[in-house]
């Protein structure tokens, strides 16, 4: 990216048309900002509802609070809205605030670089389109690498092969013998959707997880007539709502914990098999890693053809997985579940900054951010769902990483000034303090092979307080955390 000459220069660039970018663009709008575009890979706004559209997708976040303040959805079909609906939702708020022109589609972002002489970020996509622009926005998030098994022989499968994440709809599974690899978020809601139809399934399963019951009925004609009709019913829902994930997300209430290691254990109890129920209990406490919610997924393993695989995988091969005892399964079709690289955040791209340092190298022990928003060295440049901010309702966090930054820009148009960057010794006091209240929570001290730590062993996804403590610390007045440049 060297002398770049820019097609076009916006006050504002965001990458990405997901939930954040949407958010983002409406913010930006409502603050009088129209002078911004959407870099965006795929074809339309969702981000990771646009994408994942595996059998069974859907939401663990109610959707009476996931959903966007500024527009309240008042008759979702179902307490835990699929991905479809939830897709939806997303493309009529794109439509109403009129962010989709705004957006261009089918450009992925490439590179970003800080050019000190001009005060610009300078931005290329993979096709070779040149942008410029006063303050970069990723809302790339967490979910964008794909994340492959690290045993050989994923290309030399000659049978169907895909991604849970990029799931491939042309592919006929019913029938068919089918290996699932991965036994975490998706896995739980895509095989009750296909081992029913399945030949043989085989499911491959490294670590038993938790997979508590999700209360999902669907609303009744009368609770949606309620919802629409009174209009403080949807908002008595989203505080209770709040309130119940504010205190299950600190995992430290004795009592709730054992409460939910009980509902888990009895979900599982619908397994008729013993030797079944043993291998997916799970040998760590509720909240080591991810929590999962369904009623559907265990009773899969009474279904006669569907056999849980425990025994460490050796490698692919051309017609099926061997595991490490020698014993090969013949499939037809694999299915890799095993998520995303969740901890590269904007390092996904080719990212420099002041002095041309990179933000792999500033990232070297794990990605960090100040309030998980901005890193020292990279001015003028905002992340939404960045490092150590993953916990409860994403959508809610996303809207005060908004307002936070939509401040921060308007506050440099006020002052004059051509750009501000973090405090270095800011930020690396938030984030030896960040760490420090990471490890105050217990359940994350086990072992249990959960993707929320670097390789560092630096826990660079959870978010360890409540909401509260983010709107406090987003809201609150910190000019002097930053350093600034005056225009001249």
């Amino acid at each position: 990216m060297k002398n770049i000459e820019a097609d076009q220069h916006h006050q504002v660039i965001v990458i990405g048309a997901g939930p954040g970018g949407i958010c983002t663009a409406v913010k930006l709008r409502e603050a009088g900002i129209e002078d911004f575009i959407l870099l965006e890979k795929a074809d339309g706004v969702g981000g990771t509802w646009w994408h994942n559209r595996y059998p069974g997708a859907e939401c663990d976040v109610k959707s009476h609070l996931y959903s966007f303040s500024f527009e309240i959805k008042r008759d979702w079909s179902r307490p835990f809205a699929g991905q479809a609906e939830i897709l939806e939702y997303m493309q009529h708020c794109a439509e109403k605030y009129g962010v989709l022109r705004h957006c261009r589609f089918g450009q992925q972002v490439k590179a970003a670089r800080w050019n000190e002489k001009s005060a610009r970020w300078e931005v290329e996509t993979a096709d070779a389109r040149r942008y410029t622009c006063s303050f970069l926005v990723s809302a790339m998030g967490m979910f964008n690498e794909l994340q492959w098994p690290d045993f050989p022989g994923v290309d030399v499968f000659k049978g169907t092969l895909f991604h849970s994440a990029r799931w491939d709809h042309a592919a006929d599974i019913r029938g068919k013998r089918i290996a699932v690899i991965g036994s975490a978020a998706s896995a739980v809601q895509f095989v009750p959707e296909i081992a029913p139809h399945a030949a043989r399934l085989h499911l491959f399963q490294r670590t038993a997880n938790w997979v508590a019951p999700k209360e999902d009925t669907p609303y009744t004609a009368e609770e949606l007539d309620h919802y629409r009709s009174d209009p403080d019913a949807i908002h008595a829902s989203r505080r209770q709502i709040y309130e119940e994930l504010n205190g299950f997300i600190l995992f430290n209430n004795p009592e709730t914990q054992a409460e939910n290691e009980a509902a888990g254990l009895a979900n599982i109890d619908v397994v008729a098999d013993p030797e079944l129920r043993r291998k997916l209990r799970p040998n760590h406490p509720f909240g080591c890693k991810r929590p999962l919610f369904s009623n559907r997924y265990y009773p899969v393993f009474n279904l006669p053809q569907v056999e849980l695989v425990t025994d460490p995988i050796e490698r692919i091969t051309e017609t099926g997985v061997m595991t490490r005892d020698g014993v090969e399964r013949e499939v037809d079709v694999v299915v890799i579940a095993t998520g995303f690289q969740v901890g590269r955040y904007l390092s996904a791209i080719e990212v420099t900054g002041r002095g041309g340092q990179g933000i792999e190298d500033a990232w070297s022990d794990g990605a960090q951010a100040y309030l998980g928003i901005t890193t020292h060295g990279f001015p003028n440049l905002f992340m939404l769902y960045g490092p150590n901010t993953n916990n409860g309702s994403i959508l809610f966090m996303l809207e005060r990483q908004v307002e936070y930054l939509v401040r921060k820009i308007q506050h440099v148009q006020a002052a004059r000034i051509d750009w501000i960057d973090v405090r270095a010794d800011i930020e690396s006091g938030y984030n030896a303090d960040m760490q420090r209240d990471i490890r105050k929570v217990e359940v994350w001290k086990a072992n249990c092979g959960h993707y929320y730590n670097a390789a560092s062993g630096r826990m660079v996804t959870q978010w360890p307080h409540d909401l509260n403590e983010y709107t406090a610390r987003t809201g609150a007045s910190d000019e002097a955390a930053y350093e600034t440049a005056v225009a001249g």
